[in-house]
């Protein structure tokens, strides 16, 4: 079965715009995982938000999120209050700017997602997207909100489709020079230097998604096909997903874009 949409909007660059759709190109779905239960009786374990002060339980519609500003002291933000400050980035990838595509350190890159057109209408659009950067060899910038936070996003070509990245903000990547700076510069030993060259050479071989196999997971699996199974139940509901809609002309929205009309 076919993985369901994670996220559905637009690719827009100047008055060029088609409907994409983005999943994440990575999953832990298959990692074995556990449920806590209580031992005595089987029974699984459930959690609760709790009053701090009182102790007790707090209902769904109880909670709000509060930003703390000093000792016990909070400002309450409204679900109305948020939504308003929602910015065009929530269903709009817009190109804002491209850089070279191997001007950015890998320390930046956060999540990988496969971006793709949402239906044929925006294939030609979504294409001609693609194979510009990969011709210039260049990436987009953009924005866009996911998880409630808008995040700067780069864009690159890769096979049919395009691998958008979230990058991670500036106060998350740490100054190297904080760490290296102790470190000395001289060179190594020639000597040794060769000898560690000619073992990389004999361990070099061709990248296999083998390398990075969990040994663990499948000791796991094995442990947990010796036991016997106890009773539970597991209840989960379908997501939705919202679509796109359709493409402006492509070859007026370039011809616009490039004399200066479908300038922001």
């Amino acid at each position: 079965m076919a993985p369901r949409s994670y996220w559905k909007g637009y690719l827009k660059l100047s008055l060029v715009t088609c409907p994409v759709t983005l999943m994440p190109a990575t999953s832990d779905a298959e990692r074995v995982r556990f449920r806590t239960l209580n031992g005595k009786t089987g029974h699984p374990v459930v959690s609760r938000y709790l009053d701090a002060g009182t102790g007790a339980v707090v209902g769904d519609e109880d909670r709000v999120k509060g930003y703390p500003r000093g000792e016990d002291e909070h400002v309450i933000l409204e679900e109305e209050e948020l939504e308003a400050v929602a910015l065009d980035s929530a269903r709009t990838i817009d190109i804002d700017c491209f850089v070279p595509s191997d001007e950015i350190a890998w320390i930046w890159y956060d999540r990988p997602h496969y971006l793709m057109p949402a239906d044929p209408i925006g294939e030609e659009a979504f294409a001609v997207i693609r194979e510009a950067m990969r011709a210039t060899d260049r990436s987009g910038i953009a924005r866009l909100v996911l998880g409630g936070r808008e995040r700067a996003v780069l864009l690159m070509p890769r096979g049919t489709g395009i691998i958008l990245w979230t990058l991670r903000f500036g106060d998350e990547v740490r100054p190297e020079e904080e760490y290296f700076a102790g470190i000395g510069g001289g060179k190594p030993d020639a000597k040794a230097l060769a000898l560690v060259k000619r073992l990389i050479d004999e361990r070099t071989r061709k990248w296999e998604p083998d390398m990075v196999e969990d040994p663990v997971q499948e000791n796991l699996l094995e442990l947990i096909r010796s036991k016997k199974p106890k009773k539970g139940t597991r209840k989960s509901g379908p997501k939705t997903a919202r679509g796109g809609d359709n493409v402006v002309n492509i070859m007026d929205a370039l011809r616009k874009s490039i004399e200066g009309k479908g300038k922001r």
